[in-house]
């Protein structure tokens, strides 16, 4: 009998309140570029000047005529304001073949590797092993969220491959901003392991100095 009495007073209950946060609630904010980033996002667009362009994104060509013979393009919240707040974003990777992605992280985010063309060489580490693997058409792999990883092409065939972020702003720190800074070379040579020929050779390529 007494849960007889109850069950209508839950109803009633999770009726009043989610009628009394309906209002308070928003499916999306998309952000206002011009405004500050703050820790919780950028500040709304108001909704009445929005779109259905707002919520459509078409992701530029890449150049792969660079050093590492790769190119991408972003769909970070910076790109695609619409993803403001939704813990989502996405790029796209061209790769001629001998490309790469050097050793990098995105503390920020997960990352699912999504092949759709080619044969591509992707890998993370931990402290103590490696998890590698040649991943072909329809293949996934995910990176754990701030783990060091790399991707390559060693195939003779050009590679096309998107990867998606679960953050709309997953951040990247890569092997190249060691030597693209102005740490003197004898500085870094010490704490690299490296010798400082070797070390000047890399700033060369990376536009360091030091």
């Amino acid at each position: 009998m007494k849960n007889m009495v109850l069950i209508p007073f839950l109803l009633a209950l999770l009726s009043f309140t989610s009628h009394a946060t309906d209002d308070k609630v928003n499916n999306f904010c998309v952000a206002d570029l011009k405004g500050p980033n703050s820790p919780s996002g950028y500040q709304c667009l108001p909704p009445n000047s929005l779109t259905v362009d707002n919520f459509v994104f078409s992701l530029p060509v890449s150049n792969t005529s660079n050093p590492i013979k790769t190119g991408i393009s972003s769909a970070f919240v910076n790109d695609f304001p619409a993803l403001n707040g939704l813990d989502i974003s996405a790029l796209s990777v061209i790769m001629d073949s001998g490309g790469y992605i050097p050793m990098h992280t995105h503390r920020g985010a997960t990352e699912l590797i999504i092949m759709v063309e080619g044969q591509m060489t992707a890998g993370f580490l931990t402290h103590d092993a490696s998890y590698v693997k040649t991943l072909k058409p329809g293949d996934l792999m995910v990176i754990p969220r701030g783990l060091m990883h790399f991707v390559a092409n060693y195939g003779k065939d050009k590679v096309v491959a998107f990867a998606a972020f679960s953050s709309s702003n997953p951040g990247i720190h890569s092997f190249n901003d060691i030597f693209s800074n102005n740490l003197p070379s004898d500085i870094l040579a010490q704490t690299t392991f490296l010798d400082v020929a070797q070390v000047k050779k890399l700033k060369d390529r990376f536009h360091g100095s030091g």
